[in-house]
Parts: structure tokens; sequence; C-alpha cells
């Protein structure tokens, strides 16, 4: 209801102005906000901001200098479910960042420092889709049970990264995984990564880019395309021997051979004994017999 001349209420205009303020004041230093999001794109940030609204649910701080991300200050944005931190120098220090991340889906750690994925690293976001960790060049290991507790992600970005292996059971195990990027990685293809490549030959996943999902190691394999390299890795690694798989059967042949050789050894011994024990026995009983 509207006073006379047009006036609002003083109750309307005191609690539409004490929103404001509060939407202004909880607003970080160079940042934008709006309805539950904020934006601190490129501002040269080296640290979280401060007075981040409680009720945030998209946190963009893209392309600034952040190393760390508080876990405390994090679990109070409960309500996150967008969070884009890329372009920034976050590496070691992320397990258990994310411990009240519950309801994230959405994270981009892509373009930083990351070193290592571990069961630690991910495994409060029971919610988490997207996970996007391209060009983070010294990510050099993705531990085979990281993605345990994600069982919703369907799209997972590896691209440009310092992988050269993947533990067999790492992705296989994301049921709802729709799209992997692998590309413009130094894969080693060894026997290892024979399970991964079948996997990958079976399963329903999309792998864009797949004409730069190629081997760099052995030599040999240096540019095949994955998961076509699983035929060669067959071969080498199935159906042919290696040295050092000779160099076991025969020694296994060896161990075989000489165990041999001393058991007919003892078991002649054994029968010499008998036979002189018995030719004994035999002289034996003719002496009494004449006595």
């Amino acid at each position: 209801m509207s006073l006379p001349g047009g006036h609002q209420p003083l109750s309307l205009m005191f609690l539409l102005g004490l929103g404001l303020a509060s939407e202004t004041i909880n607003c970080p230093s160079r940042c934008s906000c709006q309805y539950l999001e904020v934006n601190c794109t490129g501002q040269q940030l080296q640290e979280l901001p401060v007075t981040i609204p409680l009720d945030t649910r998209q946190l963009i701080l893209a392309a600034n200098k952040i190393s760390y991300l508080p876990a405390v200050e994090l679990s109070f944005l409960a309500d996150l479910v967008y969070l884009d931190c890329r372009e920034n120098l976050l590496g070691d220090g992320l397990d258990f960042a994310f411990v009240g991340g519950a309801k994230l889906v959405y994270l981009d750690l892509s373009f930083n420092n990351l070193t290592q994925v571990t069961f630690s690293t991910f495994s409060q976001l029971i919610s988490l889709v997207v996970l996007k960790m391209s060009d983070n060049p010294n990510l050099v290991e993705i531990e085979k049970d990281a993605f345990a507790n994600n069982t919703w992600l369907r799209y997972l970005d590896v691209i440009q990264t310092g992988l050269l292996f993947l533990d067999t059971s790492t992705v296989p195990d994301l049921t709802n995984l729709r799209v992997l990027w692998l590309s413009d990685n130094l894969w080693h293809c060894n026997c290892s990564f024979l399970d991964f490549t079948a996997w990958m030959t079976k399963s329903n996943v999309h792998f864009p880019g797949a004409e730069n999902i190629t081997c760099y190691m052995p030599e040999g394999l240096r540019g095949l395309k994955m998961p076509a390299v699983e035929a060669q890795l067959q071969l080498d690694c199935l159906i042919q021997l290696h040295k050092q798989d000779y160099t076991f059967l025969r020694l296994v042949g060896f161990c075989i051979f000489s165990a041999g050789t001393v058991a007919a050894w003892l078991a002649g011994i054994c029968a010499v004994i008998d036979e002189l024990h018995t030719a004994k026995g035999e002289e034996d009983e003719e002496e009494d017999t004449t006595t």
C-alpha cells in the first residue's frame, strides 16, 4: 500500500534499502556480484576473497594468482554448485580443500600447477558432474581410487597434462562417464596399459580429439592412436615372450633339471643301500642256518 503522495511505507523502504546495502557490503572487493553469483575474473587476486555471500551458488575465480584454497572458508559456501578456478597457481594442497562441497556440480581447475590427484582431493564432491583439469603440465599422477566417490561424474578433461599412464580402474569404474578428454599427453603404451585400451574399445564413452590420443613410448609404438594400439599391445604382451621371459623360463628349466638330477641320485643311493642291507640280511640268515 502506498502513502499519500506516492510515498512507499517506511518499513518497505527500509527493507529494500537494507537489502541493497547488504548486497553491496557482502560483495568482495574487486568482484562483481549478482543474484547468487560472484565473479572475480582477472583481478590479480592471490587468495580467496573474503565476504563472499554464504548463499553463493556460482563462484568464478578465473585468471588470478591464487595458489591455495582454504578448506574452512570454502566449507561455509555450502550451497556452491559451480566453481571456476582456471588459470591460477593452484598446486599441492588441494587434499580436503573441498570438504564442504557436497553440492558442487562443476569444477574447473585447468591451467594450474596440479601435480597429483589423490582420493582425498575430490572425495567429498559426491555430486560432481563436470571436472576440468586440462593444461596442468605438472600433473603426473592420478591415483586409481581418486574418483571413487565421484560416481556422478560425466565429463572429465585431462588434455595436455604430464600424465604418462592411467591405472586400469581409475576411470572404468565411473559408470556415468560420457565424455573423456585424453589427447595431447605423452602416453606410455606398455603392457600395463593394455586393459585400459581394451576398455576404451568396449566402452560407450566419447573421446573427443581421438586423432591426438597417441602413444609416445615405446618408440616402436610412437604415434599409434589409442585404442587401435590394443592389437599391437596384445601381440607384444600376450603372445611374444620378451628376453626376461626367456631368461626366467631357462632358470625354471635348470631348477627342474637340477631337482630331478638330485632326486635321481638320492633314489639311486637309497636303492644301493637297500640292496646292501638286503644282501647282508640274507648272509646272516645263511650263517644261522649253517650253525
